[in-house]
């Protein structure tokens, strides 16, 4: 491990309980400092509804100042009741297409993210993926809290333990078997970040603002590396949370999460022409194996700044 790295594991690793939600009021009322948690959404009706709750009971409501200023779910085209449920329990629902109309979305987590920045106002913006069981507020204030008690703080990722069923620790496949070897390969002052894929994360707008989002499975290590290249390492922290539980994907779709991953990675550490990449994958027929090909995710948006409609709000 790099030198630098264990003195920031040291220095910019905390423990949601270490800043109570109490001392994380006061100085955002000190500092006016405005909150925005997005919580992207596909087909998760059974889960976004008590998210939102917890979030509205816990960081809204009954508060002498609220720590969320700004709850909305991004629904990036569910066939369920995901709007429904989201609305009810107390989020506001934007659709994914009703933001910049002008250009046509496309499909992947990332596009969304991207997508809610005009969709926001907040000055801090806290990501949580919609698909979390046994929600704890904590995922918002833990890594909200270093972003309002330390100015040099701009991107925090949430960590905690992933069980895979009843086996501690399984999670996180994609993270283990590629995403990790990546990082420690080729940005090794990335290393001590422990879920580096985490959907949990909390970034000033300023910072956000700045970065291409890749529109795939890609976005989380991304917008780490750029990060890191465009304000350093000590400016990004992490926070333990405790324990993420959520639904599992199939082997085949981590196979495809992994391949956006490597994509990503490939297009940091070469600028030059690459070829759109496909990835075939194999299911049993009724005659034997049958190849299946998917092309790998390789758009990326651009900064926001770059975009007229959101110049245009800033100055307005």
């Amino acid at each position: 491990m790099l030198d630098e790295v264990e003195r920031w594991l040291a220095d910019r690793s905390w423990s949601a309980a270490d800043r109570p939600l109490d001392q994380l009021l006061e100085r955002k009322r000190a500092a006016g400092t405005t909150v925005s948690v997005v919580l992207p959404a596909l087909d998760e009706e059974a889960t976004v509804g008590e998210i939102v709750r917890v979030i509205r009971r816990d960081l809204i409501e009954g508060l002498p100042v609220p720590l969320v200023d700004e709850l909305v779910v991004v629904d990036s085209g569910s066939t369920d009741r995901t709007a429904e449920v989201a609305a009810k329990a107390g989020a506001r629902v934007v659709h994914r297409d009703e933001i910049l109309p002008r250009l046509p979305a496309v499909r992947g987590k990332g596009e969304v993210l991207w997508r809610s920045l005009l969709a926001t106002t907040g000055e801090i913006v806290c990501f949580v993926d919609a698909d979390l069981r046994d929600f704890s507020s904590a995922f918002v204030s833990g890594i909200v809290g270093p972003l309002l008690t330390d100015p040099q703080v701009q991107f925090v990722k949430a960590m905690y333990d992933r069980p895979l069923g009843d086996a501690p620790g399984q999670g996180g496949r994609v993270t283990e078997l590629v995403a990790r070897p990546l990082l420690n390969l080729h940005w090794p002052q990335l290393a001590g970040f422990v879920q580096p894929l985490g959907g949990e994360y909390a970034v000033r707008r300023s910072l956000l603002e700045r970065l291409p989002f890749p529109v795939g499975y890609g976005v989380e290590l991304g917008l780490l590396v750029d990060a890191l290249h465009t304000v350093g390492l000590d400016a990004m922290a992490q926070v333990d949370v405790g324990v993420r539980l959520h639904k599992h994907q199939s082997g085949q779709a981590l196979g495809r999460m992994a391949a956006a991953i490597y994509r990503t990675a490939q297009l940091r550490l070469s600028r030059g022409h690459l070829v759109r990449p496909e990835l075939i994958q194999f299911e049993r027929g009724p005659d034997g194996f049958v190849p299946r090909s998917h092309s790998v995710d390789t758009e990326e948006r651009p900064p926001m700044l770059e975009i007229g409609e959101y110049a245009v709000r800033r100055v307005a």
